[in-house]
This record gives C-alpha cells, structure tokens and sequence, in this order.
C-alpha cells in the first residue's frame, strides 16, 4: 500500500460506531494496535463524564491527565478514581503529561506513589535535564515507566524525540519517549523517521493532525491535514510497537467528540487498508 485517501471516507462515523443508538456496538478492529484517548482532549469535562465519551468512542485504552484524577488527591480518592475507570472497562496505559520540573525527591515521589496507587504502567512526563536523571532510580523503585513527552520548539529541555532518545540512550530499559507527532512536525523533524530512530525507546505515542504541519493551531480531525498517518502505522507495525496510539485532540475543546469520532474512523479505515493491501 502506497497512500490511502485522506478524504471522502464513506461512512467514517459508522466504522467509528458513533452513529448506532447508544453506542452499542462491535469495537472496528484496529490491528493489534492500542488505539486510545489522552484525557486531556476531555479536559473540560468531569471524569464520569470524560469516560462516557470514551465509550461512546468505542475506545478501550486511556491515559489520565490530571484534570481526571488529581496528583494531589488522598489515596482513598485516587483508589475511588481509578476503581471508576476500572468499573467501566476501560484500560489504563499511562497518565500525563506530568510535571517533573522541581528537583525536589520529595515531589518526584509523590508522583510516582500517585502513579502506582492509580494503576498506571507508564507516566508520560516532562523533566527537566536536571531532574529526568534522578527519575531512574524511582523507576526501578516502582517498576513504572517513564516516557518523556517532546514539546517541540518552545521546549528548552526536550523540543525534539532527538533530544529525549539523546538523553536516555544509557538509561533504564523502561526510560523512553513519548514522541508528539504534532510537536515533532513543528520543530521541522521527520515523524516517520523519528519514531524508527526510537525503536525499543518508543513508549507512547500522542497522534494528532494539522493543516499546517509548522503551526499547532491548525489542529484538525487526524485524516483532514497533511501528517503522514498510514507511514506512521507501517513504521509503527515495522518496529512491532506495542504501545499506546493516543490521540490528543486539542481542540473543540468544549465540543470534542464529532472530531474525535472522524479520527478513530479515519486510524482504523487506515488499518484496514493496511491489512487489505
């Protein structure tokens, strides 16, 4: 398979399962491929209400910003948030993006003790270069992993997947990248290239699309801008990636979920195409 079409997908909210009463209805296949919602898309909307939409999505993998489940909560209370997203039957991959700025052991411990209490495998971070050595030890510690989040040109300690792979090259196994396809673009780097220089360091992934690939405010559904969505699923499928494909809606803020319905239907019309060539 050479290209798939980026527009004019006939029925794209029916392969997303949005337009039957209720939601109820089969999950689309998605390729052995973790197919997810970073919660922050949902951040202008109460956890109860966040995990509706998931559902409604027809999604089963989540990653928990915080405006879900509050770092600074009680134990009790993250035990209540995580037993909600539990009960529901989603399945948690991560949580984040979460700060790491202050080199402070304290804090860093906090966060990994949040982490564990709320069930999270994986924390998607953003350290500083002084503070992401000190995280080792606690990842060893927890047996969490982390994976820092590049956030592209305005980012002066990790703008580019290039200056993580950099920075945890000698590090624990479980240190890697959260690559951002979008921030990726902005700060003029390859996707597709970045995430096969990543390899086994690739641990989450953020998808997004843009109509402009320099200008983050150009966000639009994944299938309606110019990233190279099937070349990032053949390279993903090239490194046999099993992490989690989040995606990171970033805007509609306050009406989310007709853009994100358009953007599962389009990653899965994807998928089947991979699999039909």
């Amino acid at each position: 398979m050479q290209s798939i079409p980026r527009r004019g997908f006939l029925g794209a909210l029916a392969l997303a399962g949005i337009d039957r009463p209720g939601g109820a209805y089969a999950a689309p296949a998605a390729d052995g491929f973790k197919l997810g919602v970073a919660s922050y898309s949902l951040r202008k909307f109460s956890r109860t209400a966040a995990i509706g939409m998931v559902k409604q999505l027809n999604i089963r993998y989540i990653n928990i910003k915080e405006f879900h489940l509050p770092i600074r909560s009680t134990p009790e209370q993250i035990a209540a948030g995580r037993k909600e997203f539990e009960d529901a039957g989603l399945i948690v991959l991560g949580g984040g993006n979460i700060a790491f700025q202050n080199d402070d052991e304290a804090d860093i411990r906090h966060k990994f003790k949040y982490a564990k209490l709320a069930g999270m495998p994986l924390m998607v971070c953003a350290p500083t270069a002084r503070t992401l050595p000190k995280l080792e030890k606690f990842v060893r510690e927890y047996d969490i992993k982390i994976a820092v989040h590049n956030h592209g040109k305005t980012d002066p300690h990790f703008p580019t997947p290039q200056s993580v792979l950099k920075a945890v090259k000698d590090m624990d196994p479980r240190c890697g990248l959260c690559l951002d396809v979008g921030h990726t673009a902005e700060a003029g780097v390859d996707v597709v290239a970045s995430i096969a220089e990543a390899g086994p360091r690739l641990l989450d992934l953020h998808i997004k699309d843009e109509r402009d690939l320099k200008d983050e405010a150009t966000q639009v559904p994944v299938g309606e801008g110019r990233m190279p969505i099937p070349a990032i699923f053949r390279q993903l499928r090239k490194l046999n990636y099993r992490g989690g494909v989040m995606l990171e809606y970033e805007v509609d803020e306050n009406n989310p979920l007709p853009g994100m319905a358009k953007s599962f239907a389009y990653m899965r019309g994807v998928l089947a195409g991979m699999d039909a060539a």
